[in-house]
């Protein structure tokens, strides 16, 4: 049975399982590559907690990169799923071709944005005297490496929706272990300190790129790369970014969100608040990364039946990574319940650091349960191509309800003269989790409805332009 065959004929579970753990293992293995520099970089002696606070501050910057890397690798790996589903390869490769140009042009230009205001952005983002000069050593080094960043994980959602799951995972696991190799020998050994993290990074993301690109040049491959590809067209450029959109808007939502997080944090804890958000933020990646991975497995199933109208095999494929989701999500709230110390004490032991973050993760993440499936739900929309309805459960949850909560719960006044403080930033998180989570419950279930219709409207089918 052919790759692509198997997407419309295999038995929906095994196509899950097929698609879903190397997926799984894909993103656990990318959220390292940020997660292991923080848990190494706040043990650096001395100035661990505020070396963190700087890699705190730095967050938005590298959500905003993996954005656009989201906006070209998503958008790309839905439209030629649609594509193959609907027997265009030729279509598809055309995609992939113009997926490269985007990813150079879009990285080249982040990296003089960087290079040439990033000091002045950080301070903007958050960045404090005392954490200014961790946050902008590190940041350098990543600007410089932004091309190897969006094109490893631009084109793994590329690779996955071809048909080659493993070939993905593995491209991630090159990068991970990597990383994990240079992270102590830059930062320890060789006492490079933060700067010593970066470059461990951008390394392995170079060696993930160069196994991702050289994929596409094998003769093995589904789709091949032709360099008359390369010239961009305005129909598939809007094609891909319609699709991308909702992650990429969501990716640019949290780092609106980090910003403003960042500030209020040190205006209600101090620089040490921030390095508590950075440890809640990096034990939230591991959760949920998994629940992303997940998103990223079902993609090309949803992607593939859709396209060719098999939709009883699409409501098959969207009901078990929900269930999938909940397990997940429960396991991390009950870890984060019963054994806070140990997940914080990973990144950092200063006693103070360490009772902030114990304290405002137990509040932050207290919806986490119902944030699993939620996130399923929200990607089912991107993965039929209805880009408005994905974008705005997206945003609702990221800015709409999240961004006023963390402005007004921190100034509720108390019977005591004082106000919420850090405690109403902290609740800033399960009160839009709370309201998002009911609003994309019903747009769903709505949505599932009419896939018991035989004549289905495909209007919203962004992926139609092409």
């Amino acid at each position: 049975m052919g790759r692509q065959n198997a997407l419309c004929e295999e038995k929906i579970t095994k196509l899950l399982l097929k698609f879903s753990i190397p997926a799984i293992i894909g993103m656990l293995v990318n959220a390292l590559y940020n997660i292991i520099d923080r848990m190494f970089i706040g043990h650096i002696p001395e100035v661990g907690n505020l070396a963190i606070t700087g890699i705190g501050v730095t967050m938005p910057i590298s959500t905003i990169i993996l954005g656009f890397g989201m906006l070209v690798g998503i958008g790309t790996a839905t439209t030629i799923s649609i594509r193959l589903g609907q027997n265009k390869k030729e279509e598809a490769e055309k995609i992939l071709g113009n997926a490269f140009t985007l990813i150079i042009i879009i990285s080249l230009a982040i990296t003089a944005i960087g290079l040439i205001w990033g000091k002045d952005i950080l301070r903007m983002f958050g960045a404090s005297s005392s954490t200014l000069v961790y946050a902008e050593e590190y940041m350098q080094i990543i600007f410089i490496g932004t091309i190897f960043n969006m094109l490893s994980f631009g084109l793994n959602h590329t690779i996955r929706a071809s048909g080659s799951p493993n070939i993905a995972m593995a491209s991630m696991l090159i990068g991970a272990i990597t990383n994990v190799i240079l992270d102590p020998i830059f930062i320890f050994t060789l006492g490079m300190g933060v700067k010593g993290g970066a470059i461990a990074t951008v390394i392995a993301q170079i060696a993930s790129a160069i196994w991702g690109v050289s994929f596409f040049l094998r003769g093995n491959a589904n789709l091949r790369v032709k360099v008359k590809n390369f010239k961009l067209e305005k129909k598939i450029i809007l094609a891909i970014f319609a699709i991308g959109m909702s992650p990429f808007s969501m990716q640019i939502a949290a780092s609106i969100v980090q910003v403003i997080s960042n500030n209020a944090l040190r205006n209600y804890g101090g620089d040490l608040a921030i390095g508590a958000m950075t440890i809640v933020n990096s034990i939230t990646m591991i959760i949920l990364m998994p629940i992303f991975g997940l998103n990223q497995g079902v993609q090309p199933i949803i992607g593939y039946n859709y396209g060719a109208k098999k939709y009883d095999r699409v409501k098959e494929a969207i009901k078990y990574p929900q269930i999938a989701a909940l397990i997940i999500a429960t396991i991390g709230f009950l870890m984060i319940e019963l054994i806070p110390g140990v997940l914080v004490k990973s990144f950092n032991s200063d006693p103070e650091l360490l009772s902030i973050t114990k304290h405002g993760m137990r509040i932050f993440l207290s919806m986490i349960i119902f944030v699993g499936p939620q996130i399923i739900r929200t990607n089912y929309f991107s993965c039929i191509g209805k880009a408005k309805k994905s974008m705005f459960l997206s945003l609702l949850r990221q800015v709409i309800l999240l961004i006023p909560c963390l402005i007004i719960l921190p100034r509720i006044p108390l019977t005591n003269g004082g106000t919420l403080g850090l405690t109403g930033v902290w609740m800033a998180g399960p009160t839009s989790d709370f309201i998002s989570v009911i609003i994309t419950h019903f747009m769903f279930k709505h949505e599932i409805k009419k896939l018991d219709n035989p004549d289905i409207e495909d209007g919203e089918v962004m992926g139609e332009a092409i």
